[in-house]
């Protein structure tokens, strides 16, 4: 059983890497896809219950933010993975741009404010950095010293 949380700026490569990592094997949960807190809260219930292995596709900025799902998985005895989308803000907003559902600029800024970056004392049991390189991701080891 895992659980996986993303953490990054809108326009960072999130869903793309789901697509391209996780589709076959975890479902999606995404605020986007929901559309509110109750739906999302009820379908990683129902993966829990199922021992269904899940990422948590959300910008999840804040240590906060992400307590609330890794709490949650831990309690139920999921493996919690966590990958943090390395990503400057000017380039969010230039792939924003080319988005078919673009984010108002305002929302990426107001989440960069906000960004802190994970840690393993949150209760992962694994981080990873993400980065787009070239339109392909590469995933690098986690180093505490950024």
């Amino acid at each position: 059983m895992e659980a996986v949380v993303f953490t990054g700026l809108q326009g960072s490569g999130k869903s793309s890497f789901y697509k391209d990592r996780f589709f076959a094997t975890h479902v999606r949960i995404s605020l986007d896809l929901m559309r509110t807190r109750n739906r999302e809260r009820e379908f990683l219930a129902s993966c829990l219950n199922t021992e269904q292995r899940f990422v948590i596709d959300n910008t999840n900025p804040t240590r906060e933010e992400r307590a609330k799902y890794v709490g949650i998985a831990k309690e139920a005895r999921f493996r919690i993975v966590g990958y943090y989308f390395c990503s400057k803000v000017a380039e969010c907003l230039q792939r924003n741009e080319g988005r078919s559902e673009a984010v108002p600029e305002v929302a990426i800024l107001s989440t960069a404010k906000k960004l802190e970056i994970p840690s393993l004392e949150e209760g992962f049991d694994e981080l990873w950095y993400v980065r787009v390189d070239d339109g392909g991701f590469v995933v690098e080891e986690w180093n505490d010293e950024v």
